[in-house]
Parts: structure tokens; C-alpha cells; sequence
């Protein structure tokens, strides 16, 4: 069930993600809106496309979601890869993402202060840091 909806998903983001589909998207609305003084911009014409938008919407936010979760976890996949690979790297940051709040701020405080010593350092050897804006 699982793969059948990833491979649903992936070619249902894809697909409306390009494009043809906001083209299409957009040539819809522009329908719509042209019909509004026919019916007279009553309930019914408002209530068409605000559940049709509804709906669509709704069933976008699962798939989206299905594809953010399916990145994220490659990408972790990939960096745990790399810190194991790599001699001397610290394997303990391997699924830090299940850290509490508390240890990721210390982390991250730690590596503001490397980059704080190691930016002093290349400035030091005629090297320009790009700053963050």
C-alpha cells in the first residue's frame, strides 16, 4: 500500500508542479471569474470554486507532505552516509534530528563558536568570509 501511494504521490507532485498545470490552474480561474456576471457572482458560483479549491488543497497538503517526509529522510540517509565515511567525523550526530530541543540548541550553539574560530583563522590568512544577510 505504502509504494503504491509514494509512486501516486510522486507522479501526482510532479505532474501538478509543472508548468502546463498552472497554466491550467490559472486559464480555470480566469473561467471562473469570466462567468461570475452571467450568474450574476451568486452563492452557487462563489461556493463552486471555493470547494473545488477546498479539495484540491486539501488533497495537495498529504502529498506535499509524502514528498517533503520522502526528501528529508534520503537527504538524513545520505549525510549519515557521509559522517560515517568520513574518518575522524562524529557518528553520534547520525539521527540527531530525534535529538530534544535542548541538545540541538547546544549543538548549535558549539558549531556557531567553530565557525566563529574558524572564520578568525581564514580572515587571518587573507581569505574573505561571506557574511550572512
Amino acid at each position: 500500500m505504502g509504494e503504491i501511494f509514494h509512486k501516486i504521490a510522486s507522479t501526482i507532485s510532479n505532474y501538478t508542479g509543472s508548468p502546463v498545470v498552472f497554466i491550467a490552474a490559472l486559464f480555470v480561474i480566469i473561467v471562473w471569474a469570466s462567468t461570475g456576471p452571467i450568474f450574476h457572482f451568486s452563492d452557487t458560483w462563489q461556493l463552486i470554486i471555493n470547494t473545488s479549491t477546498t479539495i484540491v488543497t486539501f488533497l495537495m497538503v498529504f502529498l506535499i507532505q509524502n514528498t517533503q517526509n520522502r526528501d528529508a529522510k534520503a537527504i538524513h540517509l545520505k549525510l549519515d552516509e557521509l559522517l560515517r565515511g568520513v574518518k575522524g567525523a562524529r557518528t553520534e550526530l547520525v539521527d540527531i534530528e530525534d535529538l530534544p530541543d535542548e541538545d540541538l540548541e547546544k549543538l548549535h550553539k558549539e558549531f556557531q563558536h567553530l565557525h566563529t574560530k574558524y572564520e578568525g583563522e581564514l580572515v587571518r590568512r587573507g581569505r574573505k568570509i561571506p557574511h550572512k544577510t
